[in-house]
């Protein structure tokens, strides 16, 4: 399966008008519900696409589904036989679904964890400017995508392989994490993994979440933005899930915080590329980061 990237992801939330406020205010992005929504949900843009971010409404709060862009109508039925040699049961997109989504096709599946995904091909898009409306110029985006997605993935052997030989994500890198410094704890696994020159578009994690995600990452083109946006969330009383920091793996300077649907977000700039994976040697790292991202703020 040749996936393009991470195109945009699914939020529930009880009031999506949470993300409205949270979404403009702190992130940066721009609310186009008015143009997109039927209901109560809440869209949100971040760059030429009409949308990244849908915040459905629903009875509990935690992240939905997981929306990867394939690069055109053959990469899309190449995906399906590839569900169906692998025996993947999987649900056509209504004419009604398409039509919301703003693409040509569609399908969606869970992965053996139950982490729901949708895999589709043509974006519609009137490539109306992005205007931050706190002055952002912009997301880093393009071809690496939305961002990267933290999925929980307790049965982690199944996933790994679903995720390898299913989905054709490969390893960046890993990581075996404890959360205790008791060296009794079993270690968990987190595995990073790409799809194009992203370092990680994907990583999963060796442990369940009830919110259904550890934490999606976007980036902004410039550190000075890291920072402004560390001031915005501490002006609108957005708890602190990690400090500012620089990841070991994919260089990322960035601090992570609450969402409105109990999962946390990373805030970041200066991730890391790479152009040629073939020449790209995978490795374990044994430290989270070159320095900060302190995490135990999260559970203050």
């Amino acid at each position: 399966m040749n996936i393009h990237s991470l195109g945009y992801i699914g939020v529930n939330c009880t009031d999506p008008k949470h993300w409205v406020d949270y979404g403009t205010r702190v992130l940066g992005m721009m609310d186009v519900s008015a143009q997109l929504s039927r209901d109560d949900s809440v869209y949100l843009k971040m760059d030429d696409r009409p949308w990244r971010i849908v915040v459905n409404k629903a009875d509990t709060d935690r992240y939905a589904f997981s929306g990867w862009e394939l690069a055109g109508e053959d990469a899309f039925t190449a995906a399906l036989h590839t569900l169906e040699q692998k025996g993947v049961a999987f649900e056509r997109g209504s004419r009604d679904l398409v039509a919301q989504r703003g693409v040509q096709d569609l399908v969606s599946f869970s992965d053996p964890d139950g982490n729901r995904h949708e895999l589709y091909w043509g974006p519609v898009s009137d490539f109306a400017q992005f205007a931050s409306p706190v002055g952002i110029k912009s997301f880093i985006t393009g071809d690496q995508g939305f961002g990267h997605v933290v999925l929980p993935t307790p049965g982690f052997d199944s996933c790994y392989e679903f995720y390898k030989n299913v989905m054709g994500f490969a390893v960046s890198d890993l990581m075996k994490v404890r959360f205790t410094p008791d060296p009794t704890e079993p270690e968990k696994r987190l595995y990073f993994m790409h799809c194009n020159q992203r370092h990680h578009s994907l990583a999963i994690f060796e442990s369940p979440m009830p919110a259904g995600c550890v934490h999606v990452m976007v980036e902004v083109d410039r550190v000075d933005e890291v920072g402004r946006g560390l001031d915005r969330m501490k002006a609108h009383n957005i708890k602190l899930t990690g400090t500012l920091g620089r990841h070991a793996n994919d260089h990322m300077v960035s601090f992570y915080m609450a969402t409105p649907s109990g999962f946390m977000l990373e805030y970041g700039a200066e991730g890391r590329t790479v152009a040629d994976w073939s020449r790209y040697s995978p490795f374990q790292s044994t430290v989270n980061s070159f320095w900060g991202h302190d995490f135990s703020v999260g559970m203050e």
